[in-house]
């Protein structure tokens, strides 16, 4: 199967190639990093003056790089003066203190580095104390829906959007196939693989089934305003004594993996953050649909804020929760200067519903755009009284608000 290309990507990769920045591609595994890499790596080995080294830490043909001063040696055995040498790593937080050559070859006038991984931590922290901040962090998400339709060759219609609201965004799923058991087994798999080890192994965790269960709790409530205090409360009931600052360091290791998102309440009067009490959304709402089991039938609502949120990521806006002494804005969106408000919704189907997501936007006083997402049958976009109020469907197709 050829590789489907994210050109998207391709685009902000190749804006910062040149400009002496080392690029950081980040995300949870398998969602693409390894792919978008590859795209960078045969676009650049058809100029005969390009020499590409690339290192893939997950084929064991890399096995023996384990140190910096193996990646060194590497490097050095295939390096070409008098060709721009394109170093590529895949997955370079499982080289220790990789950092070193990094900030050793960055300062080559003759080569161009660009690496992977799947820890925040390791990728931002400790590579912007040893090189200074000069790297670009590219952020690489699960499919969004216009590249799921892309990739399993669908129209856009309301059964391939239920097929997005079930699936998610695993680019593998196109070799899988959307079969209901091959795809949560799929999905049971990566969620596995990534809490052991990029959460587990990572912070040397002992209490595996309290962070198992703590998953599967996160998953049951995206969307809902909760605390670590109501978190580490609720375990309790269940039999599992963890601090409140056992949970906001478990939670802190599953964001870090890029498994699952925190986004902060904002004071939308005082203008301010709050300091506790946050909504997490998944990475891939695929993958927590597994955890959870069943359809979408009861937790719809959820999945669909759950998107919302993701393609608000993928707009490039910086999204916080909404909070008013009226009630609660779902989003909060900055994008430089401009500011957007989102209510997502499943369907605007009586007056309680429409005054409950119309009402609470009407309540914030300024001129900053208003919209209510929903999958409200007819509605494609209409106005009502200054909010646009958008289908799903057409939200999730716009490359911009």
């Amino acid at each position: 199967m050829d590789i489907l290309l994210r050109q998207e990507y391709i685009d902000k990769i190749s804006r910062y190639i040149g400009k002496d920045y080392i690029i950081v591609l980040t995300g949870q595994r398998r969602v693409g990093k390894s792919y978008t890499l590859k795209m960078i790596r045969d676009l650049k080995a058809k100029d005969p003056a390009n020499n590409i080294i690339y290192i893939d830490k997950e084929k064991r043909e890399f096995d023996s790089i384990k140190t910096y001063q193996d990646l060194n040696e590497y490097i050095e055995q295939h390096y070409q003066k008098g060709k721009m040498n394109y170093i590529l790593v895949d997955e370079i937080q499982d080289i220790k203190e990789f950092e070193r050559t990094i900030r050793s070859y960055r300062t080559e006038p003759d080569a161009e580095i660009i690496i992977t991984g799947s820890n925040a931590k390791i990728l931002s922290n400790e590579l912007s104390t040893i090189i200074g901040g000069r790297y670009k962090e590219i952020y690489i998400q699960t499919l969004n829906y216009k590249e799921f339709l892309q990739f399993h060759g669908l129209e856009d219609s309301d059964d391939s959007l239920a097929k997005y609201i079930q699936f998610g965004g695993l680019p593998a799923l196109v070799k899988i196939g959307l079969d209901n058991d091959d795809a949560r087994e799929y999905q049971k798999d990566i969620y596995h693989t990534v809490l052991l080890k990029d959460v587990i192994m990572r912070n040397n965790i002992r209490n595996t089934a309290f962070i198992e269960n703590l998953v599967r709790f996160i998953a049951d409530n995206i969307g809902k305003i909760i605390s670590a205090n109501s978190i580490s409360k609720y375990m309790k009931s269940q039999g599992d004594s963890i601090t409140a600052t056992t949970v906001m360091d478990y939670t802190r290791y599953l964001a870090e993996a890029f498994m699952i998102h925190k986004v902060n309440r904002y004071d939308i009067h005082g203008k301010r953050l709050f300091e506790s009490n946050d909504k997490f959304y998944f990475e891939d709402h695929g993958i927590r649909n597994a955890l959870v089991g069943g359809t979408r039938e009861g937790d719809i609502e959820k999945v669909i804020e759950n998107i919302v949120y993701q393609h608000l990521v993928h707009l490039g806006y910086d999204v916080t929760v909404g909070q008013l002494q009226a009630g609660e804005i779902d989003f909060v969106c900055q994008k430089a200067q401009q500011r957007i408000y989102i209510q997502a919704s499943y369907i605007i189907a009586d007056e309680t519903t429409r005054k409950r997501e119309f009402g609470n936007l009407r309540a914030i006083k300024d001129n900053y755009p208003k919209y209510v997402i929903s999958m409200t049958p007819l509605v494609t976009q209409s106005d009502d009284n200054g909010i646009t109020h958008l289908h799903l469907r057409k939200f999730l197709m716009m490359d911009k608000l």
